[in-house]
């Protein structure tokens, strides 16, 4: 049952992953006042399946001084990451119950980095290896402040475990106890995700696409899934973790898709930041004050057990 379960989850994810692309490009094209893709299918709902088709169909072009076994291992390796990290995903109650739901999450998501500098490496390309410096110095750096941020509540309700969020959060949810830690946690998932206006690996005016930008076909399939399974992953710890992490509740999986709504909202208004101001963000800005707002929740926690004991 739990390899059942398990495969069908990676089938939802994956078709939510083709969904996903054709709603950042319906909102997209009606924020800039067009129509987008409504050819394929009604209203386009085809178009996932088309894309994919063409992507997986296409000739597979490699450089010729590539790491060829390397090159083509690095996607795989990096949708796997990205997958295997939707375990912690709580249906009923866990394709596998985590305690340590916190430290696997961590784990994981730190692989990513090891993916992108494969990637760019690999490649043996001097844009490719320029795009992957800088997507693992940002993606190093904004992974501080966000594990932090991850502790502050983990410290709070005492375990690692995801579940207990849900528990903890029946009378109030936490984004209304740590309003401006929310904000602090969206931008550093932004970061993390490589999502405008923090998409430094791959701004195109500069770069010419990053990290991947030597890899065509099914390579690039395999890094642009594993991507976006990333952005859902990261919505859905969001909800966990400020907006009652109820999965029982319809409730949460409608702010689930409005924070992936978000994500193509930011990409859409907000410019890209400078290289520089980036990192003065993640080191002076988001690092102090997740360590405060950490320090904070530990008092919180000693005075209350101080209190209860007496």
């Amino acid at each position: 049952m739990f390899i059942l379960n398990f495969f069908f989850l990676i089938i939802m994810v994956l078709f939510s992953v083709g969904f996903f692309t054709l709603f950042e490009r319906k909102i997209l094209s009606y924020i800039q006042y067009r129509k987008g893709p409504n050819k394929v299918g009604i209203m386009g709902l085809l178009q996932p399946f088309s894309d994919g088709f063409k992507l997986f169909s296409k000739e597979s072009v490699w450089p010729f001084n590539s790491n060829l076994i390397i090159y083509y291992f690095c996607p795989v390796f990096s949708l796997i990451q990205s997958l295997f990290i939707w375990l912690i995903y709580p249906f009923l109650f866990n394709c596998i119950n985590f305690n340590y739901g916190l430290l696997f999450f961590l784990v994981c998501s730190s692989l990513s980095v090891y993916g992108l500098m494969i990637c760019g490496w690999s490649s043996n390309s001097m844009y490719s290896m320029l795009g992957c410096i800088r997507s693992i110095s940002q993606s190093v750096s904004y992974e501080v402040s966000l594990s932090l941020i991850l502790l502050c509540y983990f410290l709070l309700i005492g375990s690692y475990n995801f579940i207990e969020l849900g528990l903890f959060q029946l009378n109030i949810w936490f984004i209304f106890i740590s309003f401006p830690l929310f904000f602090c946690w969206v931008s550093c998932c932004m970061a993390e995700t490589n999502r405008s206006p923090f998409d430094f690996s791959e701004g195109e005016s500069e770069l010419v696409s990053g990290f991947n930008v030597e890899y065509s076909s099914g390579g690039f399939a395999f890094l642009f899934i594993s991507e976006y399974s990333s952005i859902i992953f990261m919505s859905l710890i969001t909800c966990m973790i400020f907006l009652g992490g109820n999965f029982y509740n319809f409730v949460f999986y409608l702010s689930l898709v409005f924070l992936c709504f978000c994500y193509i909202w930011v990409r859409s208004c907000l410019p890209r930041y400078r290289y520089d101001k980036l990192m003065y963000l993640a080191w002076k800005c988001y690092l102090p004050l997740s360590l405060n707002y950490l320090f904070t929740f530990i008092l919180m926690k000693f005075l209350f057990v101080y209190h209860f004991f007496l």
